[in-house]
């Protein structure tokens, strides 16, 4: 549906437009960055040249962010984004995550499986030929048109270049459409990672909070034809110690923000979403924990699956707090009354958008109703976090080889959105991907989702029956998970190329289970397209309109997953439940430390503790605007030098998915003084120090012991 802005609204941008986003407040696209109005709350002088090379030095790092520091394709993040391909090349007997991964040469840099890093080169608008592609229509219809155009958009500007990925991307809620072009690299190589202990210093119990000890960094490499990437543009190396209020800009791709929902909405994300996903989730964390305890093999197995659902847990309880506080659920509420307001009081612009509130409220009690089966069963329903079959790699790829022979089969405008022809190398290059699986693992994630799904739907619903038959949970998981050949990727491999004959022919008990439960499934994800994301989405649109209508381009999109620019300054708070420093230092690690767990400091850094200089600051505290997916976003000064890397936030930042509010929001950052501190001091990683440009910065311990 296309809307056109009506000239007598024009007063109400005008308005309304300095009350849209306020102060450090926005996950900007880099097509639409306020940098007037950055430069006057700063006290900077970026522009559009600026804006450039921090974009193309930005990198997409799976599901974080990343940031080029060399010339010779050396890319800064997360040492937890770096958690998996750690992971898949350690063994019980060599656990880098233990003893950290340190190369003595670019020759031992290893490859990490099925990783891969892009970077975004071009926006381009798209919004009236997607909103064409929906007129008069309905449901699955409306759907499937926009995803079949979405396709044709992204082939037609891709083509099958393998270096090249396109992606139409929703803004707005459907208010914008733009098509991102990515450089894309398939060939990503572990360059540097510390002890896990270095970086995951005091656990569960320091994770969103502040003060943090943690050296949370890793460098991996972009290459292409066994050679590193040339990276002429990148962000300069600054190992300096930060100082106290000066600007920072944060570059990264935040994974969703739910800031232009309704009332209406939020409620049953509070109501039905939350509690369903934070419950589930800490019964999975309990079989994990339990696991991880019947040896060494089995922690070193669930190290890292205990992590990410702890993490999970964490954030969702952050957000529960967030919109059952009374005070900041009313600040959104009377947000949402002035846009309503201003919207009414022009008869012209309600005319042409109608009461987008309305449809999305009569909308609510159908998704509260669908919610569980959806996300269960399907998955994808951008609510929530419940992953099916409990996050079992071996069941995705069974369910990649069975859909995407089935729908590989159809012409690529008529398939589901994840196989058309644009997005299949991305399907492909995960399925072939050598990644180790653990049986046992494995086990206790099918059998978990298996039980959670029956107590959730109820012994009695049909969506249960077709997912275990006369079988329990413990029986069925066990038979798949023992009979699947689905670890070895050549049968992977074989099943996929060998196509939808292949795949019936197969005996793999894996394969067959997904084929006998993929009609229930898709029938459920259909209903919901029909009844929730169409009208949804529909109404939404309807909504952006009028919102660009009140408030022009004065106002940001909500997070998807795509590039952002955001910013603030460093410094703590001084709020009640947060009260925080805006620095702290390896002197504050070495007194905090106890020597048990989750406060023991890694081996190897400790042993470097008088090489150290006890005042190099570690983390900081900053307050721009961020958000889970943000992590590995370079932290960058107004010259455009990196100086940290985001890496957390507090509890009381988690609020940030729904409405942004300065006084408590922080992100939390590890610092390049930090992390050369690490390298050049700790591991012995000179010549990484000296490709950064840092090696002549040492420290007076340093240049003594030498």
């Amino acid at each position: 549906m296309r809307f056109a802005l009506a000239a007598s609204v024009a007063v109400l941008a005008f308005a309304a437009a300095s009350t849209s986003a306020r102060a450090e407040e926005g996950m900007w696209t880099y097509d639409n960055f306020p940098i007037a109005r950055a430069n006057q709350t700063l006290g900077t002088n970026i522009d559009q040249a600026w804006l450039d090379k921090v974009r193309l030095s930005s990198v997409k790092f799976g599901g974080c962010s990343a940031g080029i520091v060399s010339g010779q394709g050396l890319v800064m993040t997360n040492n937890h984004c770096v958690a998996t391909c750690v992971a898949n090349l350690s063994t019980p007997q060599l656990q880098y995550g233990e003893t950290g991964f340190t190369p003595k040469s670019r020759e031992e840099e290893l490859k990490c499986p099925g990783a891969t890093a892009e970077v975004l080169t071009d926006i381009t608008d798209v919004t009236a030929r997607m909103h064409k592609a929906g007129e008069g229509l309905d449901g699955q219809a409306f759907s499937q048109a926009r995803e079949a155009e979405a396709g044709r958009i992204e082939t037609e500007a891709c083509g099958n270049d393998p270096k090249i990925r396109c992606q139409v991307v929703s803004l707005y809620r459907g208010g914008q459409f733009k098509l991102y072009k990515f450089r894309k690299y398939s060939d990503v190589r572990l360059a540097w990672a510390p002890e896990d202990r270095a970086a995951t210093f005091g656990g569960d119990l320091d994770n969103f909070s502040f003060p943090r000890f943690a050296i949370d960094a890793a460098f991996i490499r972009l290459y292409e034809d066994d050679k590193p990437v040339e990276t002429p543009v990148h962000f300069d190396w600054n190992p300096n110690k930060p100082t106290e209020g000066e600007p920072v800009f944060v570059t990264g791709n935040p994974g969703a923000t739910q800031r232009l929902l309704t009332q209406s909405q939020l409620m049953t994300i509070r109501d039905v979403v939350l509690p369903m996903d934070q419950l589930i989730a800490s019964e999975l964390r309990g079989r994990l924990i339990r696991y991880s305890e019947e040896g060494a093999d089995q922690a070193f197995i669930a190290m890292d699956p205990i992590v990410g659902v702890e993490n999970t847990y964490k954030r969702g309880l952050g957000r529960m707090r967030a919109l059952t506080d009374p005070a900041f659920m009313d600040q959104l509420a009377g947000q949402e009354t002035a846009f309503h307001r201003q919207v009414a009081e022009s008869e012209a612009l309600s005319a042409q958008v109608g009461d987008p509130w309305a449809t999305l409220a009569a909308i609510q009690p159908v998704a509260r109703e669908m919610y569980a089966p959806m996300a269960l069963l399907e998955g994808g329903t951008g609510m929530g976090t419940t992953s099916v079959a409990g996050g079992s790699q071996l069941f995705q790829w069974a369910r990649v080889i069975v859909r995407g022979a089935q729908e590989r089969a159809k012409p690529s405008d008529q398939r589901l959105s994840e196989y058309a022809d644009s997005r299949l190398p991305a399907a492909q290059s995960g399925l072939f991907a050598e990644r180790p699986t653990y049986p046992e693992l494995e086990q206790i994630r099918l059998e978990w989702w298996l039980s959670k799904t029956r107590e959730w739907l109820t012994v009695d619903s049909p969506h249960v029956r077709v997912l275990l038959g006369r079988e329990s949970p413990e029986q069925l998981s066990a038979r798949v998970v023992s009979g699947t050949k689905l670890a070895d990727p050549a049968v992977r491999r074989a099943l996929w190329e060998g196509g939808l004959v292949a795949v019936q022919a197969s005996d793999d008990p894996l394969i067959k289970y997904v084929l006998s439960i993929d009609e229930d499934a898709r029938a459920v994800r259909t209903e919901w397209r029909n009844k929730v994301d169409a009208p949804t989405a529909r109404a939404s649109e309807q909504l952006a309109a009028a919102r660009f209508a009140v408030y022009g381009d004065a106002v940001y999109p909500d997070a998807t997953g795509t590039l952002r620019l955001t910013y603030g300054r460093v410094e703590g708070t001084d709020v009640p439940g947060q009260r925080i420093p805006a620095f702290t230092t390896f002197a504050g690690l070495w007194d905090r430390a106890t020597g048990a767990e989750p406060f023991n400091v890694a081996p190897k850094l400790l042993a470097a503790k008088d090489r150290i200089d006890p005042n190099a600051v570690m983390n900081m505290a900053v307050s721009s605007d961020t958000i889970g997916g943000s992590s590995g976003s370079p932290a960058v000064n107004a010259k455009g030098e990196i100086i940290g890397a985001n890496f957390d936030s507090t509890v009381l930042t988690q609020r940030n998915a729904y409405g942004y509010d300065r006084n408590v929001n922080r992100s939390v950052i590890v610092t390049t003084q930090a992390v050369t501190t690490a390298l050049r001091d700790v591991y012995g990683m000179d010549h990484l120090v000296q490709e950064l440009g840092a090696a002549t910065n040492q420290t007076p311990a340093r240049r003594a012991r030498r």
